[in-house]
């Protein structure tokens, strides 16, 4: 009997897994991670922009070895939901706008030669590469840009010993930072933040917050001893009147 590609389909032709790690080393896992958590917040409110990596990519429907694993990538115009795989044909033929590989030595030779051929053939817009630890890269971040189909290097940037590159598709700037990879808003220069990051800086505002407030409950009764009526203190800490009252004793 002869299967349809519906029923090969359904007998898992196309696999969710290598069973391979997810990344080869702790500085290549820390950036794959940290790229995607930044990346996921930046698009979380656009519910067209799917973010994710190191996800099994099927670009020819049938032919299960047409697969891609970008470490990072960014497609627009599809949905922004959680997957086990991504199939191009169930996702109206929408491929990755945004590649970003955490290379090495070991992988240099896919990074260089295969993956660039591949993606300017499915049209990938923007391939960057990362090199964590310096193995080749010099400098270690490098991106090209797809220009009347070839790659062309983007133009990179250095000052402040700041090194950037700009990334037209997704509007950032992918900055190396004493050698650490960071997503930038150009406009305001505000870094991407990770999950575990925002959550620090979160408690950090809110640490501030609770030493300032705890600063004014100080002052409060400090100024009334000095003669300054409660008008006065709560204009000058920038306080309600009832809450100079509430912190004066």
């Amino acid at each position: 009997m002869t299967l349809s590609i519906d029923q090969l389909d359904i007998e898992n032709l196309y696999p969710d897994s290598d069973g391979l790690p997810m990344a080869e080393s702790d500085p290549a896992r820390d950036y794959l991670l940290y790229s995607v958590e930044a990346l996921s917040l930046y698009f979380q409110a656009r519910s067209d922009v799917y973010v994710s990596g190191n996800l099994f990519i099927y670009y020819k429907r049938g032919v299960p070895d047409a697969v891609v694993a970008p470490d990072v990538f960014v497609i627009f115009g599809v949905e922004n939901k959680k997957r086990r795989s991504y199939k191009v044909w169930e996702e109206d033929g929408k491929l990755p706008a945004f590649v970003l590989e955490i290379t090495s030595k070991t992988t240099q030779e896919n990074d260089e030669e295969d993956k660039p051929k591949k993606y300017q053939s499915l049209g990938v817009l923007e391939y960057f590469q990362y090199d964590p630890t310096g193995d080749y890269l010099r400098p270690h971040l490098k991106g090209v840009r797809l220009i009347e189909n070839r790659y062309v290097p983007i133009a990179s940037h250095f000052s402040n010993n700041t090194f950037s590159l700009h990334s037209q598709t997704l509007g950032l700037d992918l900055r190396l930072i004493d050698g650490e990879l960071r997503f930038y808003e150009p406009e305001t220069d505000k870094r991407l933040l990770s999950h575990a990051e925002l959550d620090a800086a979160r408690q950090q505002a809110e640490e501030a917050r609770q030493q300032a407030e705890q600063a004014q409950q100080q002052a409060v009764p400090r100024l009334l001893r000095l003669g300054l009526t409660e008008e006065q203190v709560a204009e000058a800490l920038s306080l309600s009147v009832e809450e100079v009252d509430r912190f004066k004793n």
